[in-house]
């Protein structure tokens, strides 16, 4: 009778063992299939919705980067150990993002610089600022993206900006400066358009649209502070070289989406762009003193202070020299402006930058503004 008894239980426990490997298996399927689903869910997702996109400002280290968005710029590299990777600039309309494509595998379609491209990765941090590890990518096709969306902006508005730039031109006195300044920033429609939509730089600082507008109304502002608390400085000379000091960044810079270099730009610069267009110009207003167009175009040739800097003479005159200063202020704190928009808020040392020449940190007060 133990026997039986004995071998009964074995016998039960080997069914038990048996249902329970059984439920073990039924189980393991199931989430089997529930992976596929997701996984082609994922793959239709990719490989078909450019819809719902998260702005590049919103993506913080952590995060899934998933959506379209424009390639600026790519460079195929190489690694210390000599294996190919991609650096790739992507952007929206808020802003720009480092990004790396370390596999170049299947999941790596074909595209080039400038192309819609939709991607999937995520965002790491590299020095201090954002970068994304991009593993998948593929070319984007016409109707799954708003190209509105990919092109930056001034986050003020350009027709008031405008406004405020005709209100400092009805204070010039001296009538051949104001009709010089008129004919082109009041009368001319054409270039009034150009002039609000321009960018003031390809990605150094105002890199946007309005970008030109934006900077060229803060170094106005400045210099009519150091009018009024300089009384050496010639107001009128000093108003209309800052409004002009990069009036030839409209020949200099191609239109969005490329905003780049064009031939003009490459071989000649703003610069010289600039004080060629006044001195022409100026010659065609009857009785424009000739020592005074050259005192204009002094500024403009002087305004970035330095030979090793782009300009062919350093400034000789005071409101040459209150221009260098209202230009570099502004173009440095809008570049360390757009280092800290694209930082994470609460880390402190954020890299080196090579227009300011210095490792870049966040102040403790402004860190904790940001929270």
């Amino acid at each position: 009778m133990g026997e039986w008894f004995s071998y009964g239980n074995r016998r039960e426990h080997f069914l038990t063992e048996v249902r329970s490997v059984i439920e073990k298996k039924a189980q393991f399927l199931t989430e089997i299939k529930k992976c596929d689903r997701k996984e082609s869910a994922a793959e239709r997702s990719f490989a078909h919705s450019g819809k719902n996109m998260t702005y590049i400002e919103e993506y913080k280290e952590g995060n899934k980067f998933f959506g379209i968005y424009l390639c600026k710029s790519k460079q195929v590299l190489k690694t210390k150990a000599g294996k190919t990777y991609y650096s790739l600039l992507l952007q929206d309309k808020t802003g720009v993002i480092d990004a790396k494509v370390w596999e170049l595998n299947n999941g790596i379609a074909d595209f080039d610089a400038m192309d819609f491209i939709m991607t999937d990765g995520s965002v790491t941090s590299f020095q201090g600022s954002r970068q994304v590890n991009v593993t998948r990518i593929r070319k984007a096709q016409e109707g799954e993206y708003d190209p509105a969306e990919y092109i930056p902006a001034s986050k003020y508005d350009r027709e008031e900006m405008y406004q405020e730039l005709v209100g400092y031109i009805n204070t010039i006195q001296e009538p051949h400066l104001k009709q010089l300044t008129c004919k082109y920033f009041v009368e001319d429609a054409e270039f009034i358009k150009e002039f609000k939509q321009h960018s003031a730089a390809k990605s150094v600082h105002h890199g946007f649209v309005g970008g030109l507008l934006q900077h060229t109304l803060a170094v106005t502002r400045m210099c009519d502070f150091f009018a009024k608390n300089y009384p050496i400085l010639d107001r009128d000379l000093l108003i209309t070289a800052a409004i002009f000091h990069d009036i030839g960044k409209i020949w200099e810079l191609s239109d969005f989406p490329s905003n780049d270099y064009t031939d003009e730009g490459q071989l000649l610069g703003h610069i010289f762009l600039g004080a060629e267009l006044i001195g022409r110009e100026a010659e065609k207003i009857p009785g424009f003193p000739e020592v005074l167009a050259r005192e204009l175009r002094h500024c403009i040739l002087a305004h970035h202070g330095e030979l090793e800097y782009g300009s062919p003479k350093k400034p000789a005159m005071a409101e040459a020299m209150a221009l260098n200063f209202a230009d570099n202020a502004d173009a440095k704190l809008e570049t360390m402006t757009e280092v800290y928009d694209k930082a994470e808020p609460t880390t402190e040392w954020l890299g080196y930058n090579r227009l300011l020449e210095s490792n870049v940190r966040q102040s403790s007060g402004y860190i904790q503004k940001r929270k």
